[in-house]
């Protein structure tokens, strides 16, 4: 049985998920507990990341490294296009994309943080050793959240600015090529990157980031999803998730 060892909340890993969903792969979601995952991630794959992937005895850390090898071994529904041009477009975007999740991250965990508790409940998850000895557990993992992904004021805003400047040159891209997909035709491993990265910005159903209705968000948050949703590149998000996200596992794993 494949393995993705995963955090429930990181949008790399919802990266990781779609692309075995895609390829119509089964597997089974295990989530494991933050900060403590990296002596794991270390011994099996030598770095301290996840998303991982154990495919019988294949060990791949890292959701692009995941989809080229996905398409490599299973060649059915393709992420990456064999003409030459489309594939480094496709990787271009990915890289974009990528770098964006870096901010949107920082970004968004920072709103959530000072808004209430919904992350964190997330990446405690439903049982297991986090939710046992909660009042221990969640601010030991508030404290590391912010330590690990660096929540400082400036830094937060330095990765605001990033954050738009990505945004703005996605969706250039995504005009370019009539707003329908990111490369192509069809969808593939750019628009999947791509929508995976801004779904915790646009709070889209079905996934870990959808707001319950009682939810308190600040004016900046509420701001910054409407002018995401009057781009294109917004629409483009909902669109793609509500028409080609067919997921197979529940992304609150096991």
């Amino acid at each position: 049985m494949r393995v993705l060892y995963q955090f429930p909340l990181s949008h790399y890993c919802e990266k990781a998920r779609w692309l075995l969903d895609h390829k119509e792969l089964d597997y089974v979601a295990h989530n494991l507990i933050p900060g403590f995952h990296r002596a794991f991630a270390q011994l099996k794959t030598g770095q301290n990341l996840l998303p991982i992937l154990k495919d019988d005895h294949q060990w791949i850390a890292e959701s692009t490294k995941i989809a080229l090898y996905l398409d490599d071994t299973y060649p059915e529904h393709v992420l990456l296009r064999r003409d030459e041009q489309l594939r480094q477009q496709t990787l271009k975007i990915d890289s974009l994309a990528d770098d964006l999740g870096i901010h949107v991250r920082r970004w968004a965990l920072a709103h959530n943080l000072a808004q209430g508790d919904h992350a964190l409940e997330i990446m405690m998850g439903e049982q297991g050793y986090l939710r046992q000895f909660e009042k221990i557990s969640k601010p030991f993992l508030k404290t590391l959240v912010k330590k690990n992904y660096k929540l400082e004021e400036e830094l937060v805003s330095q990765s605001k600015k990033h954050m738009d400047e990505l945004i703005n040159e996605l969706n250039h891209y995504l005009i370019e090529n009539q707003a329908r997909y990111m490369v192509g035709d069809r969808l593939s491993l750019a628009d999947i990157s791509v929508c995976s990265m801004l779904a915790p910005l646009l709070e889209v159903k079905g996934t870990p980031w959808e707001r319950e209705e009682a939810e308190e968000v600040s004016a900046e948050w509420s701001n910054y999803q409407k002018y995401l949703l009057d781009l294109p590149l917004g629409q483009y998000v909902l669109r793609i998730y509500q028409t080609e996200r067919n997921a197979r596992v529940d992304w609150r794993g096991i």
